[in-house]
């Protein structure tokens, strides 16, 4: 088996986070022990590109329950969680391409040894794996049956190509399942990005004036959680239902270049280039800090930022705060090079809500399988029934019971005869 990873001795305490991640994860664990003895997926090789945590290897260990060869590369360079890959190629003996802190000519290497596994089937966070197989690697396209895409980068640039007449075969956009951005880019990135700055920082949430850049459902949950920690939100947005709906949450909403004035702590959350520019840095108090946790870091001009700057000292924090001295003396700290909070000084989001996001993956492999040669060449959403089946398990491994329509209420809803 081929593999790259940091250090296989990390794995020990890697298979302890993956188990200790498992015991929160009881939908996809179900999933598991079903997909063991029916083996949907027998025989076929896999690929993802996705985040290398613990929480990741338990889906590559539902896959390969599934029967599937599995291999797995990194989707950020930051994000990896070194004693997990190592754990996974050890003890799980799945092919695993991922170093925390590799470059980018090492990335796509990984990128490439995932394509090099000729998966039938792949998984991407961000649509970096696809892009190639529709740019340097278009001749492995035509075995693809189908991919699935887990974050709303992904699923913009997939919509993108979509439009453009260039997708060449079926993606499944896991990211707008109700099961994945309502609780997965709500909860979890709102308590994860919060844990991500401070650990990177030490900062006090309370009385700081934060500014949230975007207010999708990550930016939402960003939003509550800060709240809830005593801050003073801000929220500035392009869209303006979004923009109408973080006013009347309660939150104050401006253009960035007046909260770029005020506030002392940003974190992006957009999906979108450049969020943060030169003449938002130029007029941001010293000391202010700077975060993203959308997918990929050019949500924040960097190169401006280092344009603007006499002087950048390197991680002045905990390996992950770089303070940028601006020519007129202000100190503006970029948190992670500008990646993923949220995985670059922490852990990523709580096993308990990915269990969600990767039952309903586990469950599209499943589907495309079932479905091969029928979906067509387009970006297609989570059947609703697969919403509901992750759905219900959830709700039955919190002990939480709910309602059932009355055969009457059932033949209500299905009439149009009866009025006031």
């Amino acid at each position: 088996m081929k593999y790259d990873v940091a250090d296989l001795s990390l794995a020990a305490g890697g298979k302890k986070r993956i188990l200790w991640a498992d015991n929160d994860m009881p939908v996809l664990a179900a999933i598991r022990k079903r997909f063991a003895k029916s083996k949907p997926l027998k025989g076929m090789n896999v690929s993802a590109c996705l985040h290398v945590t613990a929480e990741t290897a338990n889906l590559v260990r539902t896959l390969k329950a599934g029967g599937a060869n599995v291999a797995l590369c990194a989707s950020n360079p930051l994000s990896t969680q070194d004693d997990v890959a190592a754990s996974l190629v050890k003890d799980f003996n799945i092919a695993t391409f991922s170093i925390c802190g590799e470059n980018r000519a090492t990335y796509y290497k990984h990128i490439y040894s995932a394509i090099d596994h000729k998966p039938v089937i792949t998984f991407d966070d961000g649509a970096d794996l696809v892009n190639e197989l529709h740019t340097r690697r278009k001749k492995d396209a035509p075995r693809i049956i189908a991919s699935m895409e887990e974050t709303t980068t992904g699923v913009i640039r997939l919509r993108a190509m979509a439009n453009e007449g260039k997708l060449k075969f079926p993606v499944i956009a896991v990211n707008d399942a109700a099961t994945k951005h309502l609780f997965d880019n709500r909860y979890g990135t709102g308590q994860s990005t919060v844990d991500g700055i401070i650990r990177a920082t030490d900062f006090l949430m309370a009385g700081k004036k934060v500014v949230v850049v975007g207010y999708g459902w990550c930016g939402r949950g960003f939003a509550m959680r800060a709240r809830g920690m005593g801050a003073i939100v801000i929220v500035t947005e392009v869209d303006a239902v979004k923009a109408l709906e973080a006013a009347m949450d309660g939150f104050e909403v401006m253009p960035m270049a007046k909260a770029a004035k005020v506030g002392e702590l940003f974190v992006t959350l957009t999906g979108n280039k450049h969020v943060l520019r030169a003449e938002h840095f130029r007029v941001m108090k010293d000391r202010a800090v700077v975060a993203n946790s959308g997918h990929f870091n050019v949500e924040i001009d960097i190169p401006a930022l280092k344009k603007l700057s006499k002087k950048v000292i390197r991680n002045v924090r905990n390996d992950v705060v770089d303070e940028y001295i601006l020519k007129n003396n202000k100190r503006i700290y970029l948190l992670a090079e500008g990646r993923l909070i949220n995985l670059a000084a922490a852990e990523g989001h709580p096993a308990s809500v990915m269990d969600m996001s990767f039952a309903t993956q586990a469950l599209q492999a499943e589907y495309v399988v079932k479905k091969r040669g029928k979906l067509s060449v387009a970006v297609h959403d989570v059947p609703i029934e697969i919403e509901q089946q992750v759905s219900k398990f959830k709700l039955k491994s919190m002990f939480i019971d709910i309602d059932k329509l009355t055969a009457e209420q059932i033949a209500y809803l299905a009439s149009s005869g009866e009025g006031t």
